[in-house]
């Protein structure tokens, strides 16, 4: 560890604090560092190995790809990469679209926009994005991100980016009191801004359908509202599924738990496309945007897009999700984990809102008080007593996921339900003694 932490920059980090074990080996829900210690993976790591560590389908897949052919440029055809393409089309159900692979997330984002200014012929149109949202950390990615951590480093509005409030209905910018009220009045906060600046100069809307670690989880009615919206006004609509897709909020992708009619016009997609076996990105368009763009050049440069490696790991990553059925899966474990957290809200005075609950993923926001909901700390600032309880969960084998006052709960969809059950119950003894360190009381949990 120690020459890594003296040689190598870490993301998302102070450069002095990082401290972490060096990783050799992993396999289902689990680490295991060079010491031999084994970690229970409760994040997924970056919420991107959905199917595990060292899914052996996908391994296979990668070696027998790279013993035929270990890379060709997109100039020249690849078997992996229309195998893939052909895949993804037919599990989002967007007959006569294309495929255009990328590197990861963050250049899946930007390369949508750029499809959706092109085919709008709208070069320098505006993009509207929200606020609280987190869509990479490219220069154009932060621009298009509603991130405290970044807007210091990029100046939205001259990327032709324009924030609104979000469907934050714990917190509802809008003042209203429930879910439904906060959905209808963000999406119309979208539709203010598309009247203001005029639909014919609106390029794109980009937001993520559902889970994201900006914490919000839209509430039900928002998605389905904001498709409505964007089709009355002719304006693309883009899902960043680079987070939620792949069976994280228990569908292939999130937008399609709201039915067709909620169908984005572009899709971006990463993290699960793989199970971040190997890097990739792409963006999925609709037949309506592949035909405005079909006769005009892409100014697209990356060399590396569909790479046959990770587009072999693309498609074994598909047939394990299927095999396993691990989309359905997801679904209800992610009831049963939901079930759980909401149990653990009763009876811990830290937690004031728990969200998610579509998949195996969940976001438990952490108050100083309950009735003010006063956050912990401001966002996106982290409590010391909160960094210690993930300390405590990684030396107890557990490693647990956090931003500002947000535990991000995603564990991969092969965890094993008694280690999901242990995990849970580890947090919510460190929730408790949380708790007791800062003077609140916590009830007892009675076993059912």
């Amino acid at each position: 560890m120690t020459s890594e932490r003296d040689n190598v920059l870490h993301s998302w980090c102070v450069q002095s604090e990082w401290r972490a074990p060096t990783i050799v080996g992993g396999h289902g829900a689990r680490l295991r560092d060079e010491e031999g210690r084994e970690y229970l993976d409760m994040s997924s790591l970056a919420e991107c190995s959905n199917l595990g560590h060292q899914h052996p389908h996908v391994v296979a897949a990668i070696r027998t790809q790279a013993e035929r052919l270990c890379f060709v440029t997109s100039a020249w055809g690849a078997q992996p990469r229309a195998e893939l393409a052909v895949a993804l089309l037919e599990k989002s159900g967007f007959d006569g679209g294309r495929v255009f692979f990328t590197l990861g997330g963050a250049d899946a984002n930007e390369n949508a926009v750029k499809f959706a200014r092109q085919a709008r012929g709208l070069p320098r149109g505006k993009v509207i994005a929200r606020d609280r949202s987190y869509h990479g950390a490219s220069y154009a990615a932060m621009a298009l991100s509603g991130d405290a951590r970044t807007q210091a480093q990029v100046d939205a509005q001259a990327w032709g980016v324009l924030h609104v409030a979000p469907p934050y209905a714990y917190r509802c910018p809008f003042g209203s009191d429930g879910d439904v009220q906060c959905g209808q009045r963000a999406a119309a906060a979208v539709e203010t801004e598309i009247i203001r600046q005029g639909a014919a100069n609106v390029a794109a809307v980009l937001m993520e359908p559902d889970a994201g670690t900006n914490g919000i989880v839209a509430p039900d009615n928002y998605w389905p509202r904001l498709r409505a919206i964007t089709r009355d006004h002719g304006i693309p609509l883009i899902a960043d599924e680079v987070m939620s897709g792949f069976g994280r909020c228990g569908e292939w992708f999130a937008w399609q738990r709201h039915g067709e009619a909620a169908r984005p016009d572009l899709m971006t997609l990463a993290k699960g496309l793989t199970g971040a076996h190997l890097p990739l990105g792409a963006v999925v368009v609709s037949a309506e945007i592949a035909a405005r763009l079909e006769n005009e050049m892409l100014p697209t440069g990356l060399t590396y897009c569909g790479h046959p490696l990770s587009c072999a790991a693309g498609v074994a990553a598909l047939q394990a999700y299927e095999d396993g059925n691990l989309i359905g899966r997801s679904r209800l474990l992610g009831q049963r984990m939901f079930a759980a957290l909401k149990d653990m809200q009763s009876r811990q005075p830290l937690i004031g809102d728990v969200r998610g609950g579509h998949g195996l993923f969940a976001v438990i926001e952490l108050v100083a008080d309950r009735e003010t909901r006063a956050p912990l700390a401001p966002w996106p600032q982290m409590v010391p007593s909160l960094k210690h309880l993930l300390q405590k969960a990684m030396e107890l084998g557990v490693s647990f996921a956090a931003r500002g006052n947000l535990l991000i709960l995603a564990p991969p969809l092969v965890i094993a339900e008694n280690e999901l059950d242990d995990a849970l119950a580890l947090l919510d003894r460190l929730l408790g003694e949380m708790a007791q360190a800062e003077g609140k009381q916590v009830e007892v949990s009675v076993p059912k």
